[in-house]
C-alpha cells in the first residue's frame, strides 16, 4: 500500500514523509474457535496469518512492522477487539527499533477492548530506544467484568551491542486499564537521559534495561504470589513483585533484555494456568 504524503519534512527540495501506520483487528469466537474476524491496515503495521498452536479455542498473531525501526515524527497504533469469549496472544518478530528522532517525537498508541470471558495476552518483544530517540507510548485497557488481560513491555535504553548509550532524548509512557469502565490502573512516566531518576535508588539506579510485566485478572491467591516471588535475577540486576486487589505487577531492572525476557517468561508459566487455565506455551517466533 502507497502512503500518501503525511506531516512532511523538506530535504534537499524533496518531501520525506513520516510513516503513519494503524492496524485495527477484531477477534471473534463461535463457540468452537477463536479466529480473526476483521483487519484493516494502512500504512506500514499488519498482522501475519494467525496460528492456533494450543488448539481452537487460543489465536496466536503476530503483528509486523516491516520497515522495522521508526523515526523522529512516525506514529503507530494498534487497536484490538476481542469479543465475548475469544481468547488471544499477540507478539512481535523482533525488537522494536526506535531511531534518532532530531527533536521530533516518535509515538505509539495501543487500545486494546476485551467483552465479556474475553482473555488477550499482548507479549511484544523488547523496543530500543537509540540515542536521540524522542519517544511517546500510550497504552488504553478496557476490560469487562470477567475478561482478563496479561502483557509484558521491554525498554533498552540504547543499543547495548554496539555500546551506544542514550545520552540524549525522551522516553514517555503511558498505561491506563479499566474494568466496566472504572480505572483500576494508571502510571505514567518521563525519562530524559540527564534526570536524577536515570540514576537513583529510587529511580532505575543506572540500569540500561527496564521491564514490567502486568496482570489484570482479579486478585491473586497467596500461593500462586508466593511462588512468583521465589524467583531470582542475576546478583546485578534487580526484580520485584506487587499484587493488587486488582492487578498483578512485576518488575525488572538490569543490564540484560534476555534475562527481562526469561525472568517474565518465569512468571508468565507459573500465573497462566491460574488467570488462564491452561499451561503457557511459547510462539513458536521466538524460537527464532
Amino acid at each position: 500500500m502507497s502512503l500518501p504524503l503525511q506531516n512532511n519534512e523538506i530535504i534537499l527540495g524533496f518531501a520525506k514523509p513520516n510513516w503513519i501506520g494503524s492496524l485495527d483487528l477484531v477477534f471473534e469466537h463461535d463457540g468452537q474457535r477463536t479466529f480473526l474476524a476483521k483487519k484493516e491496515h494502512y500504512g506500514p503495521l499488519v498482522i501475519q496469518k494467525t496460528l492456533h498452536p494450543e488448539g481452537p479455542n487460543i489465536c496466536h498473531g503476530i503483528v509486523l512492522h516491516p520497515p522495522g525501526g521508526v523515526a523522529g515524527g512516525d506514529t503507530l497504533t494498534l487497536t484490538v477487539h476481542l469479543n465475548d469469549d475469544a481468547k488471544v496472544l499477540l507478539t512481535t518478530p523482533g525488537a522494536g527499533k526506535w531511531y534518532k528522532a532530531n527533536k521530533k517525537i516518535a509515538s505509539q498508541l495501543i487500545v486494546l477492548d476485551l467483552e465479556m470471558a474475553a482473555q488477550l495476552e499482548w507479549f511484544p518483544q523488547e523496543n530500543i530506544l537509540f540515542n536521540g530517540a524522542h519517544v511517546n507510548f500510550n497504552n488504553k485497557i478496557k476490560l469487562a467484568s470477567d475478561s482478563k488481560f496479561a502483557t509484558w513491555d521491554i525498554v533498552c535504553f540504547g543499543r547495548q551491542a554496539s555500546g551506544e548509550k542514550w545520552t540524549l532524548g525522551e522516553f514517555r509512557q503511558g498505561f491506563e486499564i479499566s474494568r466496566n469502565g472504572l480505572l483500576i490502573w494508571k502510571e505514567s512516566s518521563l525519562f530524559k537521559p540527564s534526570s536524577p531518576v536515570m540514576k537513583s535508588l529510587m529511580g532505575l539506579r543506572g540500569c540500561e534495561v527496564m521491564g514490567n510485566l502486568i496482570v489484570a485478572a482479579g486478585e491473586i491467591p497467596k500461593e500462586i504470589l508466593d511462588e512468583c516471588r521465589k524467583l531470582e535475577v542475576s546478583e546485578e540486576s534487580f526484580c520485584a513483585v506487587t499484587a493488587l486487589p486488582e492487578v498483578f505487577s512485576a518488575r525488572y531492572l538490569g543490564s540484560s533484555s534476555q534475562e527481562a525476557r526469561q525472568y517474565f517468561e518465569m512468571l508468565w508459566s507459573i500465573l497462566r494456568p491460574w488467570y488462564g487455565n491452561q499451561k503457557s506455551v511459547r510462539p513458536r517466533i521466538w524460537n527464532t
